[in-house]
């Protein structure tokens, strides 16, 4: 099924694309929704036409787009997160965090504009903010201990002592030198 999507839709299009979907997902849900219209030779026609006319507003927003993606370029944070004794954080560190991260550096942005895997574990990532369909920044950032430490307080298991090797036990002895008596 074709169709035009009349609002950005998150993991399938921005608005205004034409793309062909499973035609289930578009009838029971897209169409139904308003997120989009069946692509048909008419509404092609009208899509084409609002776009020439909508050109220089798209230049502008686009423009715009790049100017706020520049406030972010160089930009890297570190978040602080409680961890287990090993490296594994409790929870994880997803968008709204970095959001509000940035927000601390006096960068506003929604955390529905930033995509990231679900981060777990101490260390380096890198989280991306798209602004516009063609303007997208990587942030890099670090996940730290609340302390601020990049690695966890190691817990030091007390050392075991050294096993002694055992004696062998007297019916061992003795069925060793019944052995060697019927050799011999």
């Amino acid at each position: 099924m074709k169709i035009i999507l009349k609002k950005d839709v998150h993991g399938l299009g921005y608005k205004d694309e034409i793309l062909t979907v499973k035609d289930g997902y578009g009838r029971n849900y897209l169409l139904p929704q308003g997120f989009a219209v069946l692509a048909t030779e008419k509404a092609i026609k009208q899509l084409n036409e609002e776009l020439k006319q909508r050109a220089h507003k798209i230049a502008k927003i686009k423009a715009d787009a790049e100017a706020q993606a520049k406030k972010f370029e160089g930009v890297s944070l570190t978040i602080k997160a409680r961890v287990s004794e090993g490296r594994n954080i409790y929870g994880s560190v997803g968008p709204k965090e970095i959001a509000a991260a940035l927000a601390e550096k006096g960068l506003e942005i929604d955390s529905k504009l930033i995509s990231i895997k679900g981060v777990k574990t101490l260390g380096d990532y890198e989280a991306v903010a798209h602004f516009h369909r063609e303007v997208s920044v990587a942030i890099p950032f670090e996940v730290v201990n609340e302390d601020g430490e990049k690695a966890p307080k190691k817990v030091e298991a007390p050392k075991a002592a050294p096993v002694a090797e055992e004696a062998p036990a007297e019916e061992d002895i003795d069925a060793e030198e019944a052995e060697e008596a019927g050799e011999a």
